[in-house]
């Protein structure tokens, strides 16, 4: 089974995706490591303070690595862009926003950075191109909830499927 966690920055996903993984016995990917390591990379945009990726090579390279492993745990804002043939379920993590925009200062994020973080979960915009992209979607709100509870959400959403 593969299983992509995706979501703005600071929603949960990489502590859930590591908790989910562990729990699973699935081999956990860190997104960002397969970026670095195949030179993904394209430039840096100094106004939003973060790398730009080429989506469409990434996808390429995941989508190599899905087929070398069956059960596989993806953690990444970009993971939602795997065609969704490649992916079992697609889990969008959400926050609120006030507990996020703690969780961005505590980073060290610029103004202008947590500011977009901000919007882009107030516009839900990985839930969207999610859902654009056909993804077997689970929701899950990560503010209040522990881990174990979230985990076991996503178990019970998986065994009803």
């Amino acid at each position: 089974m593969i299983i992509v966690f995706t979501g703005t920055p600071g929603t949960g996903k990489s502590s859930l995706a590591k908790a989910l993984a562990k729990k699973l016995k699935y081999p956990y990917l860190d997104v960002n490591k397969v970026i670095d390591k195949e030179n993904l990379i394209i430039e840096y945009d100094k106004e939003r303070d973060s790398n730009v990726v080429d989506e469409k090579k990434l996808s390429k390279v995941l989508v190599k690595l899905i087929k070398t492993n069956k059960k596989l745990i993806i953690d990444s804002h970009l993971s939602h862009f795997i065609p969704q043939k490649h992916v079992n379920y697609c889990i969008v993590t959400k926050c609120d926003l006030k507990v996020l925009k703690k969780r961005l200062e505590k980073r060290k994020y610029s103004k202008n950075k947590i500011r977009e973080n901000m919007d882009a979960e107030i516009f839900d915009i990985c839930l969207y191109e999610a859902i654009e992209a056909k993804h077997n979607i689970i929701i899950l709100d990560t503010t209040k909830k522990t881990l174990k509870n979230l985990i076991k959400t996503i178990e019970d959403a998986i065994s009803k499927n």
